[in-house]
């Protein structure tokens, strides 16, 4: 009777806290739908009006595309520098290498507010704000440590029998690379890329303190029309992100063991 009732209680946790975790995207995405302006939920008449609204307004699908773009540039430049450093690491084992890897990890662990502030002086410094390459390039510092962390695990599982194996059979390093380490490690780039946008599509902070409104991201977008009202076109930019965040999720679900990925060890 006590396991019954243990796992009754936490099967009843686990879905309340489903339901907690949850209920804020329902009601979003239900309040997308609204045929008035109105914060009502459940819609009271089902309608498209404000995703015709947001796709028909310029300043919505700019700040859209502009996060998209954003999103993918800074993935590609934390992949660009976080590989070849994660596979010295495993090769060489080198300190320097670790020394890189731990000043990576500084930026994302820092309260946002305060490695927002440290760009912005950065940027002024440099005479060079506004800009969307200073979003990319700050996104790219603040979440290197995501790709790098998840490809030393990719490199870390490799058998070290394989790659003995082939330098046996004359490989040479570039084709143990080639054929050996990138195609074990290449769902753990994958999925840190689209960690990676994830994080960049949503982030606000460091996006509006290193450019503002003259680059103006889709969350930059969203909270500078709250201060004018609500509008349910908010809503449907919410529910984009939602979406392409669940298919990010479906997509390295796909690629292998999530757990695995995440650096579970079983």
């Amino acid at each position: 009777m006590s396991r019954f009732v243990l796992k009754f209680v936490r099967q009843f946790f686990l879905l309340c806290l489903a339901f907690f975790l949850a209920a804020p995207l329902i009601i979003v995405a239900g309040v997308s739908f609204n045929t008035t302006a109105q914060m009502t939920f459940p819609p009271q008449n089902i309608s498209l009006r404000w995703y015709w609204t947001f796709m028909e307004d310029p300043a919505w699908t700019s700040a859209f595309l502009r996060s998209v773009i954003i999103a993918i540039a800074s993935s590609l430049l934390t992949i660009t520098v976080a590989f070849p450093i994660a596979y010295i690491q495993w090769k060489t084992d080198s300190r320097f290498a670790k020394l890189l890897a731990g000043m990576a990890g500084v930026p994302f662990i820092l309260p946002p507010v305060v490695i927002a502030v440290l760009f912005l002086l950065f940027w002024g410094t440099v005479r060079h704000v506004g800009q969307i390459e200073n979003i990319v390039i700050s996104h790219a510092v603040t979440f290197i440590a995501v790709p790098l962390v998840m490809i030393s695990l990719g490199f870390s599982g490799i058998d070290k029998s394989l790659v003995e194996a082939a330098r046996t059979m004359g490989a040479r390093e570039n084709d143990i690379l080639r054929t050996v380490a990138i195609p074990m490690v290449l769902p753990f780039v994958v999925s840190s890329f689209i960690f990676v946008a994830i994080f960049s599509l949503n982030e606000y902070v460091i996006a509006f303190m290193v450019a503002g409104f003259t680059a103006e991201t889709m969350p930059v977008k969203i909270f500078s029309n709250m201060r004018t009202g609500f509008s349910p076109t908010m809503c449907v930019g919410a529910v984009l992100f939602m979406l392409i965040g669940l298919f990010g999720f479906i997509t390295v679900a796909r690629l292998g063991n999530l757990p695995k990925l995440l650096g579970a060890r079983f």
